[in-house]
C-alpha cells in the first residue's frame, strides 16, 4: 500500500468568516486553528499545509471564562537586556489591539516551525465587521 500524498492548490483554498461576538477565547482559536492546518479536511496530513484561510471578525468582542481571567492572563515580552521584562494584562491588550489577542491564542496553538509560519499567513483578523477581503467571496462559518 502507497502513502497518500495530496494534491493541493493554493487557488482553490476556501475562505471563512468567523464572528467571534461573545464567544470564548480558547475554544473559538482551538477551532480556528484546526482550520488554519487543515485537520478538518479528510486529506489532512501533518507535514502539508491543507488548510484554508480564515477572517475574524468581532475580535474586541471576545470574552474569556472565570471571574478574574481578565487580570490574571498576562502577555510577555522579553527585549533581552537585563530588566527588560514588558507584561501587559489581558483587560489593557483587549481594549488596545484586540486583533492581537486572538492572534497570540491562535498562534500558540500552530507548529513553532517554518510550517507554523506559513499557516500562520492565512489569518486574517479584524477588531469590527468590517474587512477587505470581500472579492474572495467567503463563506460565514458558525463555530457553536
Amino acid at each position: 500500500m502507497k502513502t497518500f500524498i495530496p494534491k493541493i492548490d493554493p487557488a482553490n483554498r476556501k475562505w471563512h468568516v468567523i464572528d467571534l461576538n461573545d464567544l470564548v477565547l480558547g475554544r473559538a482559536a482551538c477551532k480556528v486553528a484546526d482550520i488554519l492546518r487543515g485537520k478538518n479536511k479528510t486529506i489532512f496530513s501533518p507535514h502539508m499545509d491543507c488548510g484554508d484561510h480564515v477572517i475574524i471578525i468581532n475580535a474586541e468582542k471576545v470574552k474569556v471564562n472565570g471571574k478574574n481571567k481578565q487580570d490574571q492572563i498576562r502577555y510577555y515580552n522579553y527585549s533581552g537586556y537585563p530588566g527588560g521584562l514588558r507584561t501587559t494584562k489581558f483587560s489593557e491588550l483587549i481594549v488596545k489591539k484586540p486583533e492581537d489577542v486572538f492572534k497570540f491564542a491562535v498562534k500558540r496553538m500552530l507548529p513553532k516551525n517554518k510550517l507554523g509560519r506559513k499557516i500562520y499567513k492565512k489569518l486574517h483578523v479584524y477588531a469590527g465587521t468590517d474587512h477587505p477581503h470581500t472579492a474572495q467571496q467567503p463563506e460565514q462559518l458558525k463555530l457553536f
